[in-house]
């Protein structure tokens, strides 16, 4: 069962000099410092040092501003999310965009976990190796092939002509076809260099 009991928030103070002031250190701290403690799970409010407003939304959403605007930084929201974003603000369904918003990412990250292994389990370097010794075995499979048929052209009893056999059979290929054109052609020309 998830613990309900509350961790109290951090203090942040916004002054006019746009500086923030973190309360429990006792030092200033950056932008980059609350995404910092953001990303590490760290509750934090924040409040216009004069008036005593809550500025925590406005704050938020600078730093998302600022993360967005990285230089080479991938950028996390879409422009198509953006712009839906912005019409919904005019929309009478307005009220119910922040709780869903709120839902999804809930579950988002609480599935987050789950989704990171089932990504590492089906796309990650195990995976892809499977995939690949897979192809590897199969194209040596048919190149293996490929040279037991051209190494029949040899004149019969030398060293050059392998002994005829029994192609392997993949039904229901091209391949299946052209082996057994292949010995047939050898048969008959065995058969020739008999006469």
């Amino acid at each position: 069962m998830a613990d309900t009991v509350k961790t109290p928030q951090t203090v942040i103070k916004k002054y006019a000099n746009r500086r923030l002031y973190h309360t429990g250190t006792s030092t200033y701290v950056t932008l980059e410092d609350l995404a910092t403690m953001v990303q590490n799970g760290e509750d934090f409010v924040v409040y216009d040092a004069r008036t005593g407003d809550d500025i925590t939304r406005s704050v938020l959403t600078q730093i998302i501003f600022e993360q967005e605007n990285k230089a080479g930084a991938e950028n996390l929201l879409p422009v198509a999310f953006l712009r839906q974003l912005i019409r919904f603000y005019g929309d009478s369904m307005r009220s119910m965009v922040p709780s869903f918003l709120e839902f999804s990412m809930a579950n988002f990250a609480r599935d987050q976990d789950g989704l990171r292994e089932k990504f590492a389990h089906s796309f990650g370097p195990s995976a892809f190796q499977h995939a690949i010794e897979q192809q590897v075995r199969t194209n040596m499979g048919f190149f293996g092939d490929a040279m037991k048929m051209f190494t029949g052209f040899g004149a019969p009893g030398s060293a050059m002509a392998p002994p005829v056999s029994a192609p392997v059979a993949v039904p229901g290929t091209e391949l299946d076809d052209l082996k057994k054109q292949m010995l047939e052609m050898q048969a008959r020309l065995e058969q020739l260099a008999r006469k």
